[in-house]
């Protein structure tokens, strides 16, 4: 079939679900659920926000998973082989497996958003350096060529979090990864409704009946993804006591991410159900742009970081001890690379410290520009912290305060921080992103291929590479402490504290899987 014909009877498919879909759909099978924040980009390849990542996990699927234990699972894959000398992988693709405008998977589309994806996430940045080439065998065969053995190839593959390899159709994986895509055709259990979505309100997918899931039972991300439910909709709520009022009434069946605060009045009501679906937790991250002054210099960066300490974080943004840890590790407390290694300063404010290093780094006193996120509320405290601290630790802040959306937007920018640009920002992560040297997105130090900040130091990536190649446990280990060390040395980001935060649902809404990504297969909603 030519590009064209298969791109013209794609249009006419996409025509007749919206047409037939929205009629099909059943209101007591709607499960109606309030995100963290609100959802504005579509593309989670091109943005790491969660917010969209849980969109991609609706509509997308992947060619492997992780189940609750971390394990990487086949998931649109079959059958998989690694020759002997462990430098190609063959990918067998399951049989029906389609897009939602009915055409079939291909191997020509998983190579496609495997390039794609690999030009923008941590991971497969990594991974790209040792592949080959990808080449299709047939219609449901791929192969991956490597250069040399790499021993993370699965574990990229199906890796669980922010900037999944989600696949999408060629047409669409072809778009520039620098650009975001238009079309949100996928082959996963849900099909995005773009006509019945309105951005702001709420954002509507519904039942994929041609869905097949695999036969085994859900864990994790993995295993059979069985669709209960007739529809979702992501409700756009932005005031917190407006989403727990909503909860309250029974107008909401979720809250994903409801603050601290909060917690008790929802507990106390016997309509409501605390669930704990994301048991490994978060991490804070304060990340310093690399490219613009002051914090171009390493000094300026270190002097930044011996001003902070992790508990005034972990107070003014979770406040109840048991909802939060203080934890020297980059890579997570009580999971395999966790030191406390060289982190002691992280802990503790030395303000005398902080005023040394900005005499030997000759700050001129500019205010550094603070960007603070007024819309996601477990991070509207962090901001404020941060300008306390670093003002007592000789710095002058200036702290400009925006919505979620317009801080992502303007921290792609590498202007000055006087002319729109940015000085630091803070973000978290989902811990299952954080977990190696690999996965970590702040510890890439290549320049332009990295996150936000951009930070460059051949010694990192030199760090970076040795872990990627090593097998053995304890060798792992020890690079990455030796990381770990480095980014300290160069301050090259802060970890600031580790959080764990319930979701919140009503009692008649059951078979919510526990895994690093709200996910709503699985789930079943009676009455």
């Amino acid at each position: 079939m030519t590009v064209i014909r298969r791109t013209l009877m794609a249009g006419v498919a996409v025509a007749a679900l919206a047409a037939v879909l929205p009629a099909t759909a059943m209101a007591q099978g709607t499960l109606r659920v309030v995100q963290h924040g609100n959802l504005t980009v579509l593309d989670p390849i091109w943005t790491t926000a969660y917010v969209t990542r849980n969109h991609g996990y609706l509509i997308y699927d992947t060619l492997f998973s992780a189940d609750a234990k971390y394990a990487v699972k086949p998931q649109m894959v079959d059958k998989y082989d690694i020759s002997a000398d462990k430098l190609t992988y063959t990918f067998t693709l399951r049989d029906g497996l389609e897009w939602h405008d009915g055409a079939p998977v291909t191997s020509e589309d998983c190579i496609a958003s495997l390039n794609r994806w690999a030009k923008r996430d941590a991971m497969g940045l990594k991974l790209w350096d040792f592949v080959k080439e990808l080449k299709a065998v047939d219609a449901k065969t791929f192969q991956m060529v490597l250069k040399e053995p790499y021993g993370l190839v699965l574990d990229s593959l199906g890796k669980p979090s922010s900037q999944v390899p989600f696949m999408m159709p060629k047409r669409v994986a072809d778009t520039n990864a620098m650009e975001q895509i238009k079309d949100y055709i996928g082959s996963g259990p849900f099909i995005y409704q773009t006509r019945d979505s309105k951005p702001g309100e709420k954002h509507v997918y519904l039942k994929n009946p041609k869905y097949k899931p695999r036969a085994e039972p859900p864990s994790g991300l993995a295993g059979g993804k069985v669709v209960k439910l007739d529809k979702v909709e992501l409700v756009e709520m932005p005031d917190v006591q407006t989403q727990a009022n909503a909860l309250l009434a029974g107008e909401i069946d979720i809250v994903e991410a409801p603050p601290h605060d909060l917690l008790p009045t929802l507990k106390a009501d016997k309509n409501i159900v605390l669930q704990d679906w994301n048991p490994l937790g978060h991490q804070f991250i304060i990340r310093f742009n690399h490219v613009v002054k002051p914090f171009d210099n390493p000094k300026i960066r270190l002097a930044a970081l011996y001003a902070i300490n992790q508990e005034d974080y972990l107070k003014a943004t979770v406040g109840d001890p048991a909802y939060y840890k203080v934890c020297g590790a980059a890579f997570i407390c009580g999971t395999p690379f966790a030191t406390d290694k060289g982190s002691d300063f992280l802990l503790k404010s030395n303000f005398e410290r902080s005023k040394e290093l900005l005499k030997e780094a000759g700050y001129d006193g500019t205010p550094v520009v603070l960007m603070q996120s007024t819309t996601l509320p477990i991070l509207t405290n962090t901001a404020p912290v941060t300008k306390a601290l670093l003002e007592k630790g000789g710095f002058k802040v200036d702290m400009q305060s925006m919505d979620w959306q317009t801080l992502v937007s303007r921290r792609t920018k590498k202007d000055p921080a006087d002319k729109g640009g940015w000085n630091i920002l803070h973000t978290y992560s989902v811990s299952a992103d954080v977990l190696n040297p690999i996965a970590t997105s702040y510890m890439v130090a290549d320049g332009d291929k990295g996150w936000f900040g951009w930070p460059t130091d051949p010694e990192m990536e030199k760090l970076r590479a040795a872990f990627s190649k090593e097998t053995d446990l304890a060798k792992q280990k020890d690079l990455a402490e030796k990381v770990q060390l480095r980014a300290l040395e160069t301050a090259q980001y802060g970890w600031i504290g580790q959080w764990y935060g319930p979701g919140a649902r009503r009692t008649n809404i059951s078979g919510w899987l526990e895994a690093p990504v709200p996910v709503f297969w699985n789930i079943e909603k009676k009455g």
